[in-house]
């Protein structure tokens, strides 16, 4: 059996320790959490760099500045950056003195700074993985949201560097502790054993749009498009207007670029890995492969341009799948599907031998749901999912664990397993054919040409230099 990591032994240690009752509970304090005693005092409170500024970031940074002070940001767009300033400084900002926010194009720039403790990662999907690595190896705790990874290598890449320098490292897959801890209960019902022995999981992630022929355009000003596209090859800027049923145009348009990246192979894995790393981490976690993974996958998927040999023949529309059906065989005989449409709509059916229940983000409903009404769960089922007292907020958690070095709800190790799987799941479909998973050596087995699309080449100048 292999050793765990050092990381992570420390968390078994620290978790069991407060089973003893040794420490005390993760997560918890006895009158605020140690979120909040941060929050209240300005020798506590972290200091932050927010890389990536763009439309996300507004949704993170928010709940970052409640605990913690930015004192820097960057970003690859000028007009973002300018516009991330702006909000950093009229939140921080206190009659008499304005707070001061500088400003970088390069990331390089705030990781080299030593009064900075933590990095929020809110680029593009293919600019994660490098950037979480290097702010790890200059000792910076980090929250970046997902999916964290572009490739299978890449979370083994992370995973070597994050038991190396044992940061604190959150993703960004607030379902595990947000949306009225639905998904939490979810979990709670699985293992709580009330819908008997899982047969079936379903993970409605939804389909990717179309789009028209993309025409070549100049990049827009203040846009540094050769530094944003990182390790992804070097191609011209495209743009299209697009407009919505009433004749105005739509925010993003048709492009490679802001936001619409998720619809390219070349910088995300679209719908596969944009709400895979939701649904199908929780459903990982509810069936226990959050800690192996999948034993094979296949599945059939619609693409918008011809693939070759898995690889899009055009640049000029988007390429990732519209609509999928992909499944995932896992251990003990369950079946997960993870498709782009089903008739109970967006979110996670659970099917067993007693009974089923569907979970999305605005609702929990199902017989064995109508059944807590005279049997529930117990009144701490839902902590001891979650290791701990539930926060109010996924950032809370993590600076939580900042403090304390605990191991994140929401951490590197489960993630990238759920990953690994979205990402087996897009070579299915890419090469049209099943892929065999050995979960133990994380590796592809019985296909030496699937095994190759574990990782991918990077462009020179921005490889991510660690080997596995």
């Amino acid at each position: 059996m292999k050793k765990p990591s050092a990381s992570r032994r420390d968390f078994l240690k620290l978790s069991t320790a407060a089973a003893a009752g040794a420490v005390m509970p993760m997560f918890s304090a006895p009158r605020l959490s140690l979120a909040d005693e941060a929050a209240k005092s300005p020798n506590e409170r972290p200091r932050i760099g927010c890389i990536g500024t763009g439309d996300r970031w507004k949704q993170v940074v928010g709940g970052a500045m409640k605990y913690g002070d930015v004192v820097a940001c960057c970003d690859v767009d000028a007009n973002h950056l300018a516009e991330g300033k702006e909000i950093c400084t009229k939140h921080q900002s206190k009659p008499g003195h304005e707070s001061k926010i500088d400003t970088y194009e390069d990331y390089q720039k705030i990781l080299e700074r030593k009064d900075i403790d933590i990095v929020t990662i809110v680029t593009p999907d293919h600019w994660h993985s490098k950037i979480a690595i290097e702010a790890m190896q200059a000792g910076k705790d980090i929250y970046c949201e997902k999916p964290l990874t572009l490739t299978i290598n890449e979370g083994k890449q992370i995973i070597k560097v994050l038991d190396e320098t044992k940061r604190v490292f959150q993703v960004g897959t607030q379902q595990r502790t947000e949306m009225g801890q639905r998904f939490i209960q979810a979990v709670a019902l699985v293992r709580a054993g009330r819908i008997g022995k899982v047969q079936k999981v379903i993970c409605n992630i939804g389909g990717t749009p179309p789009s028209a022929v993309i025409p070549k355009v100049d990049a827009p000003k203040g846009l540094n498009w050769e530094k944003w596209l990182g390790q992804a090859p070097l191609v011209d800027f495209r743009y299209l207007e697009t407009k919505d049923g009433k004749g105005n145009p739509t925010r993003w348009g048709n492009s490679r670029c802001h936001y619409e990246f998720r619809w390219w192979y070349e910088y995300s894995g679209g719908k596969m890995t944009d709400w895979g790393a939701h649904h199908v981490d929780i459903a990982s976690w509810a069936i226990g492969i959050d800690k192996s993974g999948p034993l094979s996958l296949e599945g059939w998927a619609k693409h918008p341009v011809e693939l070759k040999n898995g690889m899009p023949t055009k640049d000029d529309q988007y390429n990732v799948a519209t609509s999928f059906d992909v499944t995932v065989m896992c251990p003990d005989d369950i079946e997960m599907h993870i498709v782009s449409d089903s008739p109970d709509g967006n979110g996670i059916l659970f099917e067993g031998t007693e009974g089923r229940f569907h979970v999305s983000r605005g609702a929990i409903k199902g017989g064995v749901i109508e059944a807590l009404k005279d049997n529930p769960l117990p009144e701490d089922a839902l902590e001891k999912v979650y290791g701990g007292k539930i926060p109010a907020s996924h950032m809370e958690n993590f600076i939580n664990c900042v403090k304390s070095r605990a191991l994140p709800i929401s951490d590197v190790y489960s993630h990238h397993r759920a990953m690994t799987t979205c990402h087996l799941a897009n070579i299915a479909i890419r090469l049209g054919k099943k892929v065999k998973w050995d979960s133990k050596a994380q590796m592809i087995v019985g296909d030496a040409d699937a095994a190759k699309w574990m990782g991918r080449e990077q462009r020179k100048g921005y490889e991510i230099d660690v080997v596995i």
